[in-house]
Formats: C-alpha cells, structure tokens, sequence
C-alpha cells in the first residue's frame, strides 16, 4: 500500500488521533469527487489511501478514530442530498402538526447528528469507549443559557452513546462543561481560541469528575465515568486571521507576516498541551481550523498541523485534506514536544494585546469570554447556519402544510 502523509502523521504518537471534520455522511461522495477531481495516474493511490483514512463500510479499520461537526456542517449535509432529505422533512412535518419550524428544524439537526453517530459507532464500540465520538454542538445562538445547555446536551447525548457534547467556551458554557462533567457526558469545548478559555474549560471539566452537586443540578455519585471523555478544540485559524490581530499591531507600528500569525497560533496551543499535562487535567487538546502554509524555500507547508503532531486530535474537513494530501512527502513533521517557537517572533506578537490576551493563561476574565472578537464572529456565522436550517425547514413546511408530503 501507499503511505500516504495521514498515515505518516499517525507515527509521530502513538496516540495521535484523526478526526473527520464533517457529518460523516457526505464522506463518500467527497471522497468520490476528490478522487474524480485528481490526475488520472494519481486515482487508483489516492482512491486507497482516502478508503484506509474513513471506511464507511468497515470503520473499524479506519484510521480516522472520531468526528466533529457543527451546525454549518449539519446544514450542508442535507442541502447535499436533497433527495433523501427532502422527504425525511417532509414526512416529520407531516406527522408533528403541532410543532413549529424551529421545533421541526431541531429534530432535523438531531437526526442529522443521530446518523452520523450511527456510522461511528462501531468504532466506538470496537474501542470499548476510547474512539468513535461523533460531536453534537449545542444551539450557539443561546450560548448564555445554561439551563438550555443543559437540557439539550442531555437530549443530544440520548440519541447513541457515542454522541460528545459541543459547548461553547462562553462564560456560562464554562459552567456547563462542569455540571456535564459530573453527569458523565462527554463534551468537547468549542469556540475557543485563547489559553484562558482552555484553562477554565480544563478545569471545569476536572471539577465535575468530582462534584455530586451543582447548584440545582443534583448527580448521583454511581454516575459512571469510565466511557467519559473531554476534548478542548482551539480554533486556531479563526485566532490567527481576525482583523483584530491586525489592526491592532498596525496601531503599534509592528509588521506581522503570516508566519508571524501562525507562529502565535502554535505557541498557544503548544503551552496549552504543556499545562494541561502538567496540571494531569483529563482534558485533551483538539486543534481545529488549520490553514495551509507557507511557502518555504518554494515549497507549500501546513505548519499548523507539521508541528503540533503528538498526543492531540486534528480534526480535518475537506478543505485542509485536500491541499495536505496534495502537499504529501513535503510534509516534515514535528513532536509538539520538541518545537521552538522563536523568541523574536514571541516577544515581537506579545506586543499585541489581542495576541498576550490569548497566549498569557490569565489574559482574560471569565467574564470576559462572550465579547472576545473571534468568540463574536463564529458564534455569528454558527448561529446564521442554524438560521439557515430553520428556514429550509420552513421552506418544507409551507409546501407539506399546504398539501401532501412528498413520497418517502
């Protein structure tokens, strides 16, 4: 067989996990396309290589160990087939009269999330428990509720047991994270770019592994921990790529190159696996949203996955593994143990004080975590694909409301 630069990547650390970043159910037909899309004398490699990365029909003997996916993700997993959809939706809103479009629109995510749990579970169940999650994000448009958190965390873990809870790293999701903890859902902390947000995430889950009680939020101390796991996604690229970074360096006279950029990104999450090993906090660290570059002597790199390779989880969509496996034996990677970042190139972003509030572990309030620009942007474009996904639905409804449902 080929070795391609996944299975390279999965030698660096023993426990080193890839994730899919998608609903596993649009897999095949982009690994179809990606294959249709490549030269001729490169399909029949590529072909086997991206079957050995996801099986759909034998998972178990996938490379790929887990997925996470989002409302954005969801919402394109059913505009890209309408076929099925179409008549699923049609079929809900046809027998719940009763329900409105946000209700209807609500169990369609659910069911978009119930599936594709399906298709990960026997990696879950191979694993006893270790691999196979599939993330269920919770509303972000209602990321200061917690009772609201709460409640749909528990519907969403219900649907397989391998379903992992997506909550926000706001100010209240932080408290939620600990009183899942206690419950024994597994979580995996979203919209989350700075070292504060990862520490009081850490933390808080490290809490509810030990609290009986929170607040109105009673747990029996028989809850059952051993299948229970945490993830902490940094959200690299939108760190690095908000206009706030910068403008602000521009303020101060600083030239910041895209090197610069990604060289922040790394630090962060390269001291965020530091103290968290260091602390024993159960949590383990998920770097999401890489970005491709840069060149260097000529040559395309992805330092955002080159030097963050060890115990993590990458999670990659198609728009990281495309260029990565174009990229391929150019690819050098680096334990995460073992990278520099350069002093001049630190000392030079500290400067910055959208950079030292997300590098420095006290460089923000809790308080503070709901108004940090990159926090406002994804929440805004998470919550508009919810948006979206109520609108298709209303769309179905004005057409079954007004006649019959289409043949299912």
């Amino acid at each position: 067989m080929t070795e391609d630069p996944i299975t390279r990547l999965t030698q660096v650390h023993p426990d080193l996990e890839i994730w899919w970043d998608s609903s596993p159910l649009v897999y095949d037909k982009w690994a179809e396309k990606m294959v249709q899309n490549a030269p001729p004398e490169k399909r029949p490699a590529l072909q086997e290589q991206l079957q050995r990365l996801y099986n759909t029909q034998d998972p178990v003997n996938s490379i790929v160990r887990g997925c996470t996916t989002n409302p954005p993700l969801s919402l394109t997993a059913i505009k890209s087939d309408p076929d099925f959809w179409d008549p699923w939706i049609d079929e809900l809103i046809y027998s719940h009269p009763d329900l409105t479009t946000e209700e209807l629109a609500w169990l369609t995510y659910k069911e978009v999330v119930k599936r594709g749990a399906a298709m990960m579970l026997p990696i879950w169940e191979a694993s006893g428990g270790r691999y196979g999650w599939i993330s269920g994000q919770l509303d972000p448009r209602l990321f200061t509720e917690v009772d609201v958190m709460v409640e749909q965390a528990e519907e969403l873990s219900a649907l397989h047991p391998n379903v992992m809870i997506k909550v926000p790293a706001s100010t209240e999701g932080i408290q939620v994270l600990e009183i899942l903890a206690s419950k024994g859902i597994s979580t995996n902390t979203t919209t989350c770019f700075t070292l504060p947000q990862i520490m009081a995430s850490a933390r808080a889950t490290a809490r509810g592994l030990n609290c009986v009680q929170r607040g109105s939020y009673f747990v029996p101390e028989t809850v059952d921990h051993t299948r229970w796991r945490a993830v902490i996604t940094m959200m690299i690229g939108r760190l690095t790529e908000h206009p706030a970074l910068m403008v602000q360096a521009e303020r101060r006279g600083i030239n910041v190159t895209w090197q610069d950029r990604h060289w922040l990104g790394i630090a962060i999450f390269q001291r965020a696996y530091r103290l968290l090993k260091e602390e024993g906090l159960p949590s383990k660290m998920l770097a999401c949203s890489m970005r491709q570059g840069p060149l260097v002597a000529g040559k395309p790199r992805f330092w955002d996955i080159e030097k963050l390779a060890g115990d993590v989880v990458f999670t990659c969509p198609p728009y990281v593994l495309e260029p990565f496996f174009e990229i391929g034996d150019d690819l050098v990677f680096e334990n995460i143990e073992d990278v520099q970042v350069p002093q001049h190139v630190l000392d030079k972003m500290l400067q910055i004080p959208y950079a030292l509030q997300a590098y420095d572990p006290n460089g923000m309030w809790l308080e503070q975590f709901n108004t940090h620009p990159a926090t406002i942007a994804t929440v805004e474009k998470f919550s508009a694909a919810l948006d979206g996904l109520e609108a298709y639905v209303g769309e179905r409804v004005a057409v079954v409301r007004g006649g019959e449902p289409a043949t299912a």
